[in-house]
């Protein structure tokens, strides 16, 4: 590697300590929240933060959209929001006489899906498409979504009246799942002190541009994985088939998603190289929301569960990592 390659590698890097650093000027703890919503964006995936009212999952969502110079979108999922409201429909333009499309929120770069469990299974399935394929089809036409394209959806866990829960052929779709984090009370007095007189999230601004967030996205692919690991990988992978309390285990699109959510750790930790405990950070929000659970009465707390104890069965190789 050249030395310009590695001082262009440095600063790109350091972006991303820029890109923390601001959203913690709005968000108090979620450290580690943040840096997997980050390692999602890296690895061009996309987001579900579940989680009961109150716990600023929009606020995170707002506030990372607010340090990235690019077209935010947001959607307010209700049962009578229609797929064109997402998507955008044609139109008749009686001055010119012939049909216009109108673009609908879904042509941005950060697009916030709040509460999308409130809006009806075909509407949510409009998302489907722009979420594997970065693509919208209307009406037999279809328009490419501009580079990057990152959705964040929000859903309240607990409330079942007038929701409509995500089918697994969405839910597979997502790259992580996440939650936010308990604040202990030092934390939630200095939460409640930093509002009481200010709004930080109405003063944000930009850090980067949305360029830069494609460059990163471009090494992302490059950080290095020994082949060890890749056994690994795909070894944790193949017993999430084999687990007693799963029925259906990781397809090979989770399998695809462990790799590079590895990739994204690493590159957010500020390596170009993938060690063991970035596989086992990403793990659980990787791969447990795509586990089928036998009978069983808290079916996320039991895939989580089973995550865990495969990581702790799996035989983990020692190499130097590096690659060097």
């Amino acid at each position: 590697m050249k030395v310009t390659d590695t001082v262009q590698i440095t600063e790109e890097i350091s972006i991303l300590q820029k890109l923390k650093e601001n959203i913690n000027k709005v968000m108090i703890g979620n450290a580690r929240t943040l840096e997997l919503m980050l390692t999602a964006l890296l690895a061009r995936g996309h987001v579900l933060l579940e989680d009961v009212p109150g716990t600023g999952k929009t606020v995170l969502a707002k506030s990372l959209a607010k340090s990235i110079d690019a077209e935010f979108g947001r959607i307010q999922f209700t049962p009578d929001l229609l797929p064109s409201d997402v998507v955008g429909l044609n139109y008749f333009d009686a001055k010119s006489g012939e049909f216009v499309f109108s673009k609908g929120p879904a042509f941005c770069n950060i697009l916030l899906a709040d509460e999308i469990n409130r809006a009806t299974p075909k509407t949510q399935s409009s998302l489907l498409e722009c979420m594997a394929e970065r693509q919208i089809t209307v009406d037999g036409t279809t328009r490419s979504l501009e580079e990057p394209f990152f959705v964040i959806a929000t859903q309240n866990p607990l409330e079942n009246l007038g929701t409509f829960p995500l089918p697994e052929a969405q839910m597979d779709r997502f790259f992580m799942r996440l939650s936010m984090e308990n604040l202990d009370f030092a934390k939630e007095m200095e939460l409640v002190k930093r509002f009481l007189k200010e709004e930080p999230l109405a003063e944000l601004s930009a850090v980067c541009t949305k360029e830069v967030i494609v460059q990163l996205q471009h090494m992302c692919c490059d950080v290095y994985i020994h082949p060890e690991l890749f056994r690994y990988l795909v070894s944790v992978a193949q017993a999430t088939r084999n687990h007693q309390g799963i029925t259906n285990g990781v397809s090979p699109r989770g399998t695809l998603a462990f790799v590079r959510a590895a990739q994204g750790y690493a590159l957010v930790r500020g390596r170009k190289y993938v060690v063991p405990e970035d596989i086992k950070e990403v793990a659980v929000p990787v791969l447990a929301h795509r586990l089928t659970m036998n009978a069983s009465y808290d079916a996320v707390k039991a895939a989580k569960q089973a995550v865990t104890d495969i990581l702790c069965t799996v035989d983990l190789p020692t190499e130097n990592w590096t690659g060097r």
